[in-house]
């Protein structure tokens, strides 16, 4: 990444009992995802790069535009920061329209800086214009926070800091506002760092993450890389899973299966909605839906097995081992128990086959 096409951020912040002490290098576009535990500083972050809270030392610099740099004594206060920020929590105005609201955060967005976001594409995105004449006590939580987005894209900000924004929702109003966020993060030209504690929001948006533990980055990386790290805790557990980016190649309507070409071949998954061939899909595999063996299997109901190559095997849990596995160059993960791993002598550089019993689109 050059430093024209990143975001830097040497923060430190100290609070009674709590000390966020962070150096990061960000991608420049798409979605950086600050992802930990409650408690780790995701917030604080965000907020020192915003302005909200006073890193000291700090330095920031976004794009190759400087936000602080306590070294050259420059600090810009946040109404000076070319940023738009989403709360958990959408705090409309209640007395305006959505379009009101919109406009407020617009007419106070220098004249100069007004180019970087579209308003008519944001409103198209978010997919609010027959909202426009409502007032918010009118509006879902969904349709609330889809505004609260577009108010702040109507700054034309350089970059989007979003603080947990589907927190506040249930499961339901979540699914509304996901594919929303989606459709806005890949046609955005803008980096956007999103706070969250759901790994399940993590895996389907963000390119990139850093792991936070106790105020400090434990890792940073792209997010299929980090998810399959087995010296972090997010490769463990039953949550773990493994992120793999394919194509469509084609939908059989007759039984519902779409082929998802991958860098470690083909995938086979059972899909209700059919997708055109060519089109790119983020797909899902838990560990604990991977399983292995010797021999390739004939006369199973398991539609994907794929010839793989053992690299590193862990203990999970009690009784419980975590495999990484090469399929090609994509890296999955198998959770076995310890009698299995015993009795498949699993060990690196062996090769098996992985039998991947469910595969998930997660966008």
């Amino acid at each position: 990444m050059s430093a024209a096409q990143q975001i830097s951020a040497r923060l430190r912040v100290s609070r009674p009992g709590f000390t966020l002490d962070v150096d990061l290098t960000l991608p420049g576009r798409g979605v950086s995802a600050l992802f930990g535990p409650s408690g780790c500083g995701k917030t604080t972050c965000l907020r020192a790069i915003a302005g909200l809270a006073r890193a000291q030392p700090g330095r920031v610099v976004v794009n190759g535009e400087v936000w602080q740099d306590d070294a050259q004594r420059i600090w810009r206060p946040t109404h000076q920061r070319a940023l738009g920020y989403v709360f958990q929590e959408a705090s409309l105005f209640e007395h305006l329209s959505v379009r009101g609201n919109i406009d407020y955060g617009r007419k106070r967005t220098p004249r100069e800086r007004q180019h970087s976001v579209a308003l008519d594409q944001a409103v198209d995105l978010l997919g609010i214009a027959h909202l426009m004449d409502r007032k918010p006590h009118a509006l879902s939580g969904g349709e609330r926070q889809r505004v609260a987005m577009a108010r702040a894209l109507a700054t034309s900000p350089r970059a989007l800091l979003m603080d947990e924004p589907l927190a506040a929702l249930d499961g339901e109003r979540k699914a509304e506002v996901l594919p929303y966020l989606e459709r806005l993060h890949q046609a955005l030209d803008i980096p956007v760092l999103y706070v969250s504690h759901a790994i399940d929001e993590v895996a389907r948006l963000a390119a990139h993450m850093v792991l936070m533990q106790d105020g400090r980055v434990l890792a940073s990386g792209r997010t299929e890389d980090m998810l399959v790290r087995l010296d972090l805790p997010l490769a463990h557990g039953d949550t773990a899973a493994s992120v793999v980016e394919g194509t469509v190649l084609r939908h059989d309507a007759h039984d519902h299966i779409t082929t998802v070409q991958f860098a470690g071949g083909q995938l086979l998954l059972a899909s209700p909605t059919q997708r055109p061939g060519g089109a790119p899909v983020r797909l899902r595999i838990q560990a604990r839906d991977v399983s292995l063996t010797l021999a390739e299997q004939v006369d199973t109901s398991i539609l994907n097995i794929l010839p793989a190559t053992v690299v590193q095997v862990d203990t999970d849990s009690p009784g419980q081992c975590m495999v990484a596995l090469d399929a090609g160059p994509t890296r999955l993960l198998a959770r076995v128990t310890q009698r299995s791993a015993q009795a498949l002598a699993l060990a690196p550089g062996q090769r098996l086959y992985a039998q991947v019993k469910g595969v998930a689109i997660v966008n």
